[in-house]
């Protein structure tokens, strides 16, 4: 039904104007007591099989909504109505900014992918940290803030402009994620380099300690799928020196080999995501797991369009799963599908639990 009226009504539209007539809709949805318990019971059952621990906050279930959907924290409900086990919000940046031009988001239906080049547009850190102070939660869900460089920052003033994001935003963040690896802000990737890195994730740890007292902030980072493995390797190491609590692994790529779309849309600039970054995106993670083990938390992102492919992430070596793109495509079932998959899948999978699936074939590799 849904791919019906996506075929009628969403591919005749603007596609940043589709998401937000959807994002309405699901806001609206969560708005009414009513409606919102029985979208919830139909698209969110949970599975106690599923039941999951992350960076020492439990969770419903491992599959969640990655950044860029809820830049601005309106429809934090709404995703969890649809059974999203966390959201992530963002990336939101230390000032409020309009983005890069109009036209920046395409699908390439073809490919079951997107191509975005947005520029982090959103509402700035003050704005959604007052946001989040407001809210009064409907469903127990986990929250992810996602934060990024203010495009008008100059990258040698980058780590202020983070810390000052950190400072409003931590206490209302279940995790925070230092987000350097969007290729549509000028110079961001160059953060992902370890000498940058380094200093950068120092003083947003910090920034985060000072900020909330009473608890520790869970602290991650999350990188790009065009970095070479030897990067990849640097940046793990890092990580784990720093005790960071987590990688997300990956957000959009540069890359356009093998698409099938029409070259004029394959030519625009900007992040892909979706099916075509189904491969590295898991090569990426395999080769975290394989260098950092369980002394970091993985989260998988990037092509996961089904039950499968959330279920090969874990045992690659993720705790968490992320979605996005694969949410246009298949609509309001999406993580109900993923759910009841992954459910079937460890019932009969030789482990007793989610956690002890985690990284299985890795290992299995590595012997």
């Amino acid at each position: 039904m849904y791919k019906l009226f996506f075929r009628l009504l969403f591919t005749r539209m603007d596609p940043e104007q589709a998401h937000y007539l959807a994002f309405r809709w699901i806001r609206l949805a969560a708005r009414i007591p009513v409606l919102r318990t029985f979208v919830a019971a139909v698209l969110a059952p949970r599975h106690k099989e599923l039941r999951t621990e992350a960076f020492g906050l439990r969770m419903h279930g491992p599959f969640g909504l990655a950044a860029g959907f809820d830049k601005n924290a309106v429809a934090i409900d709404g995703m969890a109505m649809l059974g999203f086990d966390h959201v992530e919000i963002g990336t939101v940046t230390g000032e409020p900014q309009p983005g890069n031009p109009k036209k920046r988001l395409f699908r390439l239906v073809a490919d079951r992918a997107l191509i975005n080049r947005m520029g982090f547009n959103n509402d700035g850190s003050a704005a959604v940290a007052a946001r989040l102070h407001a809210r009064v939660p409907v469903f127990r869900t986990v929250v992810g803030v996602n934060i990024g460089k203010t495009k008008v920052v100059p990258e040698a003033e980058a780590a202020a402009d983070y810390v000052k994001s950190t400072e409003r935003l931590a206490r209302h963040a279940d995790y925070l994620v230092v987000n350097v690896s969007s290729p549509n802000t000028p110079g961001l990737r160059n953060l992902q380099a370890t000498e940058s890195l380094r200093p950068l994730l120092t003083a947003v740890r910090e920034a985060a300690d000072r900020t909330v007292t009473d608890r520790r902030v869970p602290l991650l980072v999350k990188i790009a799928p065009d970095l070479a493995d030897e990067d990849v390797d640097a940046v793990a190491d890092l990580a784990v020196e720093l005790g960071l609590d987590g990688i997300i692994a990956t957000n959009t790529t540069i890359a356009r080999e093998g698409l099938k779309s029409a070259p004029a849309l394959v030519a625009e600039t900007g992040g892909l995501s979706g099916a075509p970054l189904k491969e590295r995106s898991l090569e990426v993670l395999r080769r975290l797991y394989a260098r950092v083990g369980d002394r970091i938390t993985l989260v998988g992102v990037g092509g996961i369009e089904n039950a499968e492919d959330a279920w090969q992430r874990i045992l690659a070596g993720a705790t968490l799963v992320q979605g996005y793109s694969a949410f246009i495509y298949e609509g309001p079932f999406y993580a109900r599908a993923i759910h009841k998959g992954l459910a079937a899948r460890l019932n009969a999978s030789p482990y007793a639990t989610l956690a002890e699936a985690v990284g299985a074939d890795t290992r299995k590799a590595a012997v």
